[in-house]
């Protein structure tokens, strides 16, 4: 006959060897553990996460980099030629053959300087977003010193008091945005094609934008 101490012992080492499944102790299969599914969930959502590549991030900088040196550049010129405009471009051809559509002129607006009969001024009209490049014609100066001036361009048949706003025969110097120092013959023809056909300025600006951002060096 066994003895119970025996029965008891060999009770115990059955329990040990019945492998726990998801239903808990002694209802077999496979240990139910959770390391596998957590992994799982932790690998799916770093994945879902995961942050854009440094190289993208580094072309947008670059992009930005390029936009805000432009505007330091511009805001520069400004402040060394005087003018709120240092570089225009020619768009018509009323001042030919002096300068021709497309020419891209170099300005500067210093107060101290006078105007002079025979100068090429850049000029605003109130109404007219556009700025003017025509030649001074006449001058006209008041008792107090105070100087106004009569345009032309080289190309027209009469002054310019028909572009001028109604009831105004002279221009004044507040109305001078610069006064032509040089100029680069016909390298401002793509604004002239970007302001007559804006799809093609679209074009432009999207393909400048999306050389800068895929350009490596």
């Amino acid at each position: 006959m066994l003895s119970l101490d025996f029965l008891d012992d060999v009770r115990r080492m059955n329990k040990r060897q019945v492998p726990e499944g998801p239903g808990g102790p002694g209802c077999g299969g496979k240990p139910s553990g959770r390391t596998g599914p957590v992994r799982l969930a932790v690998r799916r959502r770093r994945s879902l996460t995961h942050p854009l590549p440094p190289q993208l991030y580094y072309q947008v900088l670059n992009f930005g980099m390029i936009v805000s040196s432009a505007l330091m550049i511009w805001k520069g010129l400004m402040v060394v030629t005087g003018s709120e405009s240092p570089i225009v471009v020619v768009l018509s051809g009323s001042m030919e053959p002096a300068f021709h559509r497309g020419d891209l002129l170099f300005l500067t607006n210093r107060i101290e300087d006078p105007i002079r009969v025979g100068e090429i001024v850049v000029f605003r009209i109130e109404g007219r977003e556009i700025p003017i490049v025509h030649r001074v014609l006449k001058i006209h100066e008041k008792q107090n010193g105070d100087i106004k001036f009569l345009t032309k361009g080289d190309n027209n048949a009469v002054d310019d008091r028909g572009l001028y706003k109604q009831g105004q025969h002279w221009l004044e110097k507040k109305d001078v945005v610069g006064r032509a120092r040089g100029f680069v013959p016909y390298i401002g023809i793509v604004t002239i094609l970007m302001n007559d056909y804006p799809k093609f300025k679209y074009a432009v600006l999207f393909l400048l934008g999306l050389f800068v951002l895929v350009h490596r060096e």
